[in-house]
């Protein structure tokens, strides 16, 4: 009896489970299809354009990195092959002139060996990047509870990659006429989310996308470019997409480059093989 009873009780948290799964999914609004970048590195042959990321990383700089960390990343990544100020003079990334003079600009937290005060010293190659708060609590007190994600492997973490980074940072649109933003959101048809609750009109035509909490930040010439780009909205956020595509694989191209090489290598290898059989067969019957 006791075991018919478990049994009930545990059916019915699972048929609970599934319900609220489907009110769950069924509850959130669709979203805009993120618009095509055309970035320079898509496909099995493409690149990345350094000229495009040492914008974006000029854009993150100023402008993201006030708010998101990217803790995977150190200031020598900077200027290793592939990276966005590589210099072929200098292959050892710890030695990168940009590298060094990047990070020197920027003040990281220490203990002085000395006394054990913390203190703040000039970066080094290898050292992180700079987080903009202390800990999780500091970031949501200052972001009026939203935590920032940390932008290191965003790219590889959102469906659509680089497309939605481009396509959300400069796809926010005014909210449609009947929807309700409540206090500190911000409507963007590319951001998940759940409008139902808070469209008025009707309900077949909720609108696509969702609240979220940052500001738009990509505001034309915002930041100014050194090689004279244009900085336009656009041009900023495709610049930070870049950079941040390759901030999640800075590997990329050297795996494109290995992938390329081991598929010519199967086809000889292939020809061989089909070649040694044939004549290695060739008199015998079948």
């Amino acid at each position: 009896m006791l075991r018919n009873a478990l049994k009930s009780a545990l059916l019915g948290a699972g048929v609970a489970g599934l319900l609220l799964a489907a009110g769950g999914a069924s509850a959130k609004t669709k979203v805009e299809e993120p618009r095509n970048g055309h970035f320079s590195f898509e496909g099995p042959f493409g690149k990345f354009d350094q000229a495009a990321l040492q914008r974006g990383y000029k854009v993150y700089a100023e402008v993201c990195s006030s708010c998101h960390a990217m803790n995977l990343l150190f200031y020598r990544n900077l200027g290793q092959p592939g990276g966005p100020f590589f210099d072929p003079k200098h292959p050892n990334p710890n030695d990168s002139p940009y590298a060094k003079a990047i990070s020197a600009d920027i003040k990281v937290p220490d203990i002085d060996p000395d006394t054990g005060d913390t203190i703040q010293r000039p970066a080094t190659p290898a050292d992180h990047f700079r987080a903009p708060f202390p800990n999780e609590a500091a970031a949501r007190a200052t972001n009026g509870g939203a935590y920032p994600p940390d932008l290191s492997v965003i790219a590889k973490a959102r469906e659509g990659g680089a497309n939605y980074i481009f396509s959300l940072l400069s796809g926010y649109a005014p909210p449609p006429k009947g929807l309700t933003v409540p206090a500190g959101k911000y409507y963007n048809p590319y951001f998940p989310g759940d409008l139902g609750s808070f469209w008025t009109g009707p309900k077949d035509q909720v609108p696509k996308g969702g609240f979220i909490s940052m500001p738009f930040q990509l505001t034309p010439g915002r930041v100014t470019f050194d090689d004279g780009t244009k900085s336009t909205t656009e041009q900023q956020a495709h610049d930070v997409a870049t950079f941040l595509a390759w901030a999640s694989e800075p590997k990329q191209e050297e795996r494109k480059q290995t992938g390329l090489a081991v598929m010519i290598y199967l086809f000889i290898f292939t020809g061989l093989a089909y070649g040694s059989y044939r004549r290695i067969w060739r008199n015998v019957a079948h």
